[in-house]
This record gives C-alpha cells, sequence and structure tokens, in this order.
C-alpha cells in the first residue's frame, strides 16, 4: 500500500469502530518528534536527541532498569487463582513507585524532568495476542498452565524503555510442549534479530529470518507486528520492521543506523498467526491522536480529553487510570468518534492455540548492539524442535558487539548458551 506523505502500519492499532481488519494507516506527519506542542519538538528549537550523548543512554537505562523491575514483580505474583486487573495494577505501581525515586533533580532549565508510565501493564493469557488491562470490575483469574504474557514500559525524560515476557503458570521450572516451542521460537528470534540491526543492515531481511525459525519450531509469526524505531517522546517512530509483510500491510524499506533505538516487538502462534477483535469493548488501552483536533460538546468528553492532555500527552495509557472511570467511560466514546484516540485492541488468536510474545529494547550503539530490557529466566524452556539453517545458526555464534578481539570470549560463550536453544 503506498501513501501520501509519510505514514506506517501501526500494528495493532484501529480504527473506531472496528473492522474486520485491524491495520490502521495513520498519517504520522504530526505524530513525530518533528511536530507536536511537546517537550523535544521543533517548535522549540531543541536538538536532536540520540545515543551519542552519555546522558540519553543514561536515561534509557534507567527506565529500562524501572521496566525490567515491573516484569520481575509481576512474574513473581502470577499464581493461581490471581485477578488479572490485580496484576496489571500492580505493575503499574511498581513503574510509578520506581519512577518518583529517579531523577528527581531539576535540570539546566530548572524545570523537572519528566517521567510516566510509556506503556499501562498488559496481561495477555493463552490465545489473547496483546493489550489485555481489564477494567477494575473484571473478574478474570490466572488458572494453571496459563501462557502469560506481561508488556509494559516507562519513560525518563521522554527517553523510553518498554518490554514484555512470557511466562506458563505452573509449579515445575521445565516448560514442554507446544508452549515451549513458541517461547523458544520467540527467543531464537530475538537473538538473531538483534545480530540483525547492525548499522547497515536491512530491515526486510528480518521478516526472511523470522520465516524460517517458525517453520522450525512450527509455529507462525503472528500477523501485523511492527518493531518501531523510538524516540524521545515517540513511542512508535516511522521507520518500521514488519514481521510478516502481506499486500494489506507493507512497510518502506530501511536500514539501521548507529544511534537509534528499537522496541524490538516478536510473536509467535501454535496457531495461524491470524489475530482478530473478540470484542471492541475489551479495549481499555489508548493513545493520543496528536494530528487531530476536535471542540468536543459533551461536558464528559471534555472532562476525560483534558485529563489524558494532562497526564498522558504522549505515550500510551490505561482507562482504567483515569479519575473518575464511569464519567471517562462516557466520554470516551464522542473522543473515539472524532478520532482523537488512537485505540489498541485485544487481539485473539483461535481459541485453545498458544501465543508467545517478547519485546525489548535496543540500543544500535557505535560499539555494537545493547539490549537492555529483559524478563527474568525463572523456567527452562524445552522445545523438541530445533532450529537447522547452518547461516542462522552461525549467526547466533556472533557478537553483539563490534569489537572482535575484546568480545571472543563473549561470544563463546553466547553461542555455548543459545547451543541449548537450537540443537538437541
Amino acid at each position: 500500500l503506498h501513501l501520501k506523505s509519510r505514514t506506517r502500519c501501526a500494528f495493532l492499532h484501529q480504527a473506531y469502530p472496528p473492522t474486520l481488519s485491524y491495520f490502521s494507516f495513520i498519517n504520522s506527519e504530526n505524530m513525530s518528534s518533528d511536530g507536536g506542542d511537546h517537550a523535544g519538538s521543533d517548535n522549540e528549537e531543541e536538538p536532536e536527541y540520540d545515543l551519542s550523548m552519555p546522558d540519553v543512554v543514561t536515561k534509557y537505562k534507567a527506565a529500562a532498569e524501572i521496566t525490567n523491575k515491573a516484569i520481575a514483580a509481576v512474574v513473581a505474583a502470577l499464581k493461581a487463582g490471581s485477578k488479572v486487573v490485580d496484576l496489571c495494577t500492580l505493575g503499574d505501581e511498581c513503574l510509578s513507585t520506581e519512577l518518583a525515586k529517579a531523577f528527581n533533580k531539576k535540570n539546566a532549565k530548572g524545570e523537572r524532568i519528566e517521567k510516566s508510565i510509556a506503556f499501562p501493564t498488559c496481561l495477555s493469557i493463552n490465545n489473547c495476542v496483546c493489550h489485555f488491562s481489564p477494567s477494575k470490575d473484571n473478574d478474570l483469574v490466572l488458572k494453571d498452565g496459563d501462557v502469560c504474557k506481561i508488556d509494559l514500559g516507562c519513560q525518563i525524560d521522554g527517553f523510553i524503555a518498554v518490554g514484555a515476557h512470557t511466562v506458563v503458570l505452573q509449579d515445575a521450572k521445565k516448560v514442554t510442549g507446544r508452549a515451549a516451542d513458541a517461547i523458544m521460537a520467540c527467543k531464537v528470534a530475538v537473538e538473531l534479530a538483534m545480530r540483525m540491526m547492525k548499522p547497515g543492515c536491512k530491515a526486510s531481511e528480518i521478516p526472511v529470518m523470522l520465516e524460517t525459525v517458525a517453520t522450525a519450531f512450527d509455529v507462525k509469526v503472528v500477523d501485523g507486528v511492527l518493531s518501531h524505531q523510538m524516540k524521545r517522546f515517540v513511542i512508535d517512530g516511522n521507520k518500521v520492521v514488519i514481521n510478516k509483510p502481506s499486500s494489506e500491510c507493507k512497510v518502506e524499506e530501511c536500514k539501521f543506523e548507529e544511534n537509534e533505538v528499537y522496541a524490538l516487538d516478536i510473536a509467535f502462534s501454535t496457531g495461524e498467526g491470524k489475530p482478530k477483535v473478540r470484542d471492541e469493548k475489551d479495549t481499555t488501552v489508548y493513545k493520543r491522536a496528536l494530528d487531530k483536533e476536535y471542540n468536543l460538546k459533551m461536558k464528559a468528553s471534555r472532562f476525560v480529553f483534558s485529563e489524558i492532555n494532562k497526564k498522558y500527552p504522549t505515550m500510551p495509557f490505561c482507562m482504567r487510570n483515569i479519575e473518575d472511570s464511569g464519567r471517562a467511560k462516557l466520554g470516551l466514546v464522542e473522543c473515539l468518534s472524532h478520532e482523537l484516540l488512537h485505540p489498541y485492541p485485544v487481539l485473539y488468536d483461535k481459541e485453545g492455540v498458544v501465543v508467545a510474545h517478547c519485546k525489548a529494547t535496543v540500543l544500535v550503539m557505535p560499539n555494537g548492539i545493547d539490549r537492555i530490557t529483559s524478563g527474568p529466566e525463572t523456567q527452562d524452556i524445552e522445545s523438541d524442535k530445533k532450529l537447522e539453517n547452518e547461516e542462522l545458526l552461525a549467526l547466533l555464534t556472533t557478537s553483539l558487539k563490534t569489537n572482535k578481539k575484546k568480545n571472543k570470549k563473549k561470544a563463546d560463550k553466547a553461542a555455548v548458551a543459545l547451543e541449548g536453544m537450537v540443537v538437541e
């Protein structure tokens, strides 16, 4: 699909009301760091912030540390009988608590550094692909054997760190069967993708690799998944890696460049990998559409939109975290009908299948690739399938860093660690 001006195929964004296709091609002319009335925009003539600035790297890694702590806190709290909404609340509270401790000194301009949740905690179970962050009155509880996908993130001074991690709710440490196939495919694919993100590499090479990994582990690449470049206050930039190109969803070719940051996003399904909206009422996560304006008529609509602009001007948020939720729900309808918000719909593959999801914030540094977000490795994933592609196996043994002499030992250790993922 070729559109005028800069566009993106936004993963899991959907027009309101939802249609059968969950892709929405959104003009992003005013949704990048080049537009909008926000810190870091050209309107304020601020410099381009990237990883060449030590302070920027420090803030990315500080945000990543908090994101990793929040993921670990939710993983530790996973128990049969626990309410999903309570676990999502726990993740958000952990993010907020840790953010309150960080970077409390004012900047050089005498201003407080902005900090917030950059993606609300979502806990998607089994065949649910993503974005499930239920309202307070939702009674869904976990049960033994559930495959739990935790997805969240935060930002410090606009520098965003997001992560997603998949675990199986069980007493045994060893995970086997179809869940292991999907999770192991994610693990292997992430390691390979990071090695294909070095400066000069083409983004179009990654979906070819993902199909090879999917075939090896007898799973499917989930349709619609995109890995976005991230910039200051921009969680879904215009440079995009599409995991599964199709006639309905294409993106422009791009090459990775030094000092860029990406949210590497990968999902595999033991089913068809074609997620759909089951009920539009499940949607609770939204993001302000910075390129849209409308004079809202209803008092409730103006209330909720004011709350969103004050608390979540650029980042995704959950309606559960808006005060006076009853009034907010009433006002939400008019905001959506005039496309002032982008919904993140809850998507499902077919009943009975398993979806695994992994997301990592990746820094393309001058000395190589640096993964700064990950979940705790609390389980042994043992698939009876293996990757046999010699080219990809050789790639797995290479270092993420560019200094070969210093990193030869690290590469050898990585090869040993990864060997268990791909060979018997």
